[in-house]
Parts: structure tokens; C-alpha cells; sequence
């Protein structure tokens, strides 16, 4: 059985008491007291999110968000990569590099299970400073745990333009946290916005140029901290190992390796820069890393395949960006260029995580941004909604409904759901309308579980489902 509201809310109240103990602590206590205090509320808020994820799952008969709830779920553990780099597992990995000297840290995962990645390993590695903290990115599944891991003299080193990634992700935060909470309703109802818990704070001590690596060694063990721009936005560094061949990506290559990179992320943010990411792939590729160590799964490892797939990588990119200039200069449309462009068989890749059809208008945005020169319309606040009720009115929804079951019969689901637009803005609670929607929806879902699986595309379509039968009420009653 899910949890009852009752006990959601009351363990809410328990990490909402513990965040105030570990405000108070930081102001009258000592350091080791502080870090203890903040620990214990981080590990508390990550229990809430485990029950959450319980019991939106249990909710849904266990059908809703299973990728998401697989992330979630992922054990809290350390594995040992070698003698010297140990990973904390979770939504976002934690790596701690162990030298005589002091222990580097690269990313810091989720607020929700920082807390508990930094007790594991403690518990595995022996004590020592840490002398720097490496963050990948901007991303709060990447920074998040931080603050659990910096000490008095430990450097925070990031990209040049990671305060100003921090700075538009933290001042959008209600707006994309709503966006986030679609795809990962684990997420906490509210952002999480007291002491610790709260994002956006971070000041790096060493920031990190295009073109200039920042390199240091410690204890006999050489680390480079690589710019490598692209696929997971303007702020990206990667950290390399060259004595050892481990190459610690991140989010650059995605959550997966190899698969279509994310040049765009239905989420929101920035628009990202194909011809950047394809450089620093070049960058990455002439390393030849022998491991990729990435923030998202399992280390892989094997020099020859590792190129060969970076290099499917780059190439697959290039591809579609060069396929999508071809057919800007052709005169074709953006949506035309979204349906025709597919990568060749030797250039597939696994679009899991990214899309191509999603790059390509991507691709077309960042050259030419939104003003398509196809509309009039589009250069003034007045969407084509505004006239649905009166398209609604002179046809008819009945008729609309009528013709786009026709389109379900003939495969168009996109056709039909442009007219449900049309019926339910008109008349929200049309039961015909909504029926046909729910309808649209699950032959896409069903044709994208049977495609590529791309799982912001099935998780997004799965919300657009339950919605639609809310707002249909129980079956065979009033909608």
C-alpha cells in the first residue's frame, strides 16, 4: 500500500525540523558538529524521496515513470573502479580519487542522496582532506552534495561559465522545477530551499577557460580538468587521469554510452551548441581514454570500442547537423527536416536520452532562432488558440471528433490531437474529445516503447495520459 498523506506529511515535518536543528547548528557549534547536522537532514530529505517514488509507483500499479523510479532506486554503495578511485552510486554518481596527500572529489550528485553517498564512502576510503571538489556542471544532480564535501582550503573547480548556468537555472528554478517534477515525480512537491538543501549557492574557487585545462597533481597522481563544452550545456568540464587513461565525463556523453547526445532537452534550457560538442568530442577522442568513468551508470571500459563509439558519436552529430543546414538552404521547413532525417545504419545510436528529430529543430533554432517566416502570426502575442473556440464553433466538435477518429484509423495520431486542441479548448470537459486524445496518446506511446525508446518522449506522453483521465472522471460518469 502507498503511504497515507498523513505520513507523507509528517515525515516531511521531520526533515523540515531537522533542516532547522542543522541551521541552528552551523550558527552555535563546530565544524564536525555542522557537517554532522547537515548530513542527517540530507539523508532524511532522501527517505521522503524514496517513500515518494514508493508510492507513486504502488499508485500506478508500478506502470508510471519506470525509468525514473529505476534512477531513484539505484543502491547508495561504493564501488572500488581501482587501487585509488572509488564510486558513490546513485541518480548522479559520486567519484573520489584517493591520494597520499588528500582525496579529489568529481561531482557530488543529488541533494536528495549526497548526504548518504559521502557517509559510504567514508566509510570505505580513510580520512583525509579533501583538497578539491570538481564539478562537471551546473546540473543539481551533478552539484548537489557540495556543501557535504567541502572543507576549510578545499578548492571548487568548474567551468568558466558555470556561475552564470547556475545563476539562470536558480532564478528558473519554480518554472523548471515543474518541468522536472513531469519526468521525475520523485522530485519533491516544493524545492527544497532551506540551509543546506538549497541550490544555487555554489562559488567555485577556480574557474576553468575554453581552451586552457587546469592541471594539478597530488600525491604522485597527475589530474587535468578539461573545458569540453556541448550536449549538456555551455558549462561542461571533464576530468582526465593521463598516467591512468580514466577519463571522468560527467553527463558529456549523456546517461548512456555510446547514444544520441541530448543537443536539446525537452526539460528547458539553453540552447546548446552542436558545433561545440562535435570539438570537444575531437578533444576527447584524441586523449584515448582506456575507462569512461560517467556521473550516470557504470564505468566502461576497452580502448579500441571506446573510440570507435566516440567517434560514431561525433560523427552521428555532424550528420545531422550538416543534413539540417543542407536542407535550410533547400528551402525546406523545419517540420519537413524533422521527418526526413534519420542517421544511416552505420551511424545509429541509442536516442534514449537524446532524439535526432528533436536535435534537428534544435539545430534549426540556434541558426535561425524561433521566427520561422512561415506565419505572419508568429510575430505577435496572439497564439492560434485564441481562435480554437471559434474554429470548434463553425465545424463543430462533433465533427472534429468525427474526423480525427478517422485519423487514428489511418495511423495520424498527430493529426488527431492537433484537432483535440481544437474541441477541448472549446469545451475542456468534451468526453468524445478527451476519449480520442487518450486514444492519440497511447499509439504514441505505444509506437515510441516500440521505437526508440526515448524515455523524456514515454514518461511525458504517460503524463499527458493521466491527465486526460482526470479530467474524464471515473469511467462512465461525468467528465
Amino acid at each position: 500500500m502507498p503511504d497515507s498523506p498523513p505520513s507523507r506529511t509528517r515525515m516531511v515535518l521531520i526533515v523540515i525540523g531537522l533542516l532547522v536543528v542543522a541551521s541552528v547548528v552551523v550558527l552555535f557549534t563546530s565544524d564536525s558538529a555542522q557537517q554532522e547536522a547537515k548530513l542527517r537532514a540530507g539523508e532524511a530529505l532522501g527517505e521522503v524521496a524514496l517513500a515518494r517514488v514508493a508510492a507513486a509507483t504502488a499508485a500506478s500499479g508500478g506502470s508510471q515513470h519506470e525509468r525514473s523510479a529505476d534512477l531513484i532506486k539505484v543502491p547508495i554503495e561504493v564501488k572500488k573502479l581501482n587501487d585509488f578511485v572509488f564510486q558513490a552510486r546513485g541518480v548522479g554518481n559520486t567519484h573520489l580519487i584517493a591520494t597520499s596527500e588528500g582525496n579529489v572529489i568529481f561531482d557530488t550528485g543529488l541533494v536528495l542522496q549526497a548526504a548518504k553517498q559521502r557517509r559510504v564512502l567514508d566509510e570505505a576510503v580513510p580520512e583525509a582532506p579533501i583538497t578539491h571538489v570538481i564539478l562537471s556542471h551546473s546540473h543539481q544532480d551533478h552539484v548537489g552534495g557540495t556543501t557535504f564535501w567541502t572543507e576549510d582550503g578545499t578548492e571548487i573547480v568548474a567551468h568558466y561559465e558555470f556561475p552564470e548556468e547556475q545563476r539562470y537555472l536558480k532564478e528558473l528554478t519554480p518554472y523548471l522545477h515543474d518541468r522536472n517534477r513531469t519526468l521525475f515525480p520523485w522530485l519533491p512537491e516544493k524545492v527544497p530551499s532551506l540551509g543546506p538543501l538549497d541550490y544555487g549557492n555554489i562559488e567555485p574557487t577556480i574557474l576553468v577557460r575554453d581552451g586552457e585545462p587546469f592541471a594539478f597533481e597530488l600525491g604522485g597522481v597527475r589530474f587535468e580538468v578539461l573545458p569540453t563544452p556541448g550536449a549538456e550545456g555551455a558549462d561542461n568540464v571533464c576530468l582526465w587521469l593521463p598516467d591512468h587513461k580514466i577519463l571522468f565525463s560527467g553527463d558529456f556523453f549523456g546517461p548512456l554510452f555510446p547514444q544520441f547526445p541530448n543537443v536539446f532537452t525537452m526539460r528547458g534550457e539553453k540552447v546548446r551548441k552542436p558545433i561545440e560538442y562535435i570539438e570537444s568530442l575531437e578533444t576527447l577522442i584524441a586523449l584515448e581514454p582506456e575507462m569512461i568513468v560517467p556521473s550516470h551508470d557504470a564505468p566502461i571500459a576497452g580502448k579500441e570500442q571506446i573510440r570507435a563509439d566516440m567517434e560514431r558519436m561525433r560523427d552521428a552529430v555532424r550528420y545531422v547537423h550538416d543534413a539540417t543546414i543542407a536542407g535550410m538552404n533547400a528551402g525546406k521547413t523545419v517540420h519537413e527536416l524533422m521527418a526526413e532525417i534519420v542517421l544511416p545504419p552505420e551511424l545509429a545510436l541509442r536516442q534514449v536520452h537524446g532524439k535526432v528529430s528533436w536535435a534537428v529543430r534544435s539545430i534549426w533554432e540556434y541558426y535561425a532562432t524561433w521566427f520561422h517566416f512561415d506565419t505572419t502570426t508568429e510575430l505577435y502575442p496572439v497564439p492560434d488558440r485564441e481562435v480554437f473556440s471559434d474554429l470548434a464553433e463553425l465545424a463543430g466538435a462533433d465533427a472534429l471528433v468525427k474526423r480525427a477518429r478517422s485519423y487514428l484509423k489511418e495511423e495520424r495520431e498527430v493529426h488527431a490531437l492537433h484537432l483535440m486542441d481544437v474541441v477541448l479548448e472549446a469545451e475542456p470537459s468534451h468526453r468524445g474529445g478527451l476519449q480520442v486524445r487518450k486514444e492519440a496518446l497511447e499509439s504514441l506511446l505505444k509506437q515510441a516503447e516500440g521505437g526508440v525508446r526515448n524515455a523524456y518522449e514515454m514518461d511525458f506522453l504517460k503524463s499527458r495520459i493521466r491527465a486526460t483521465e482526470q479530467a474524464m472522471g471515473p469511467a462512465g460518469g461525468p467528465a
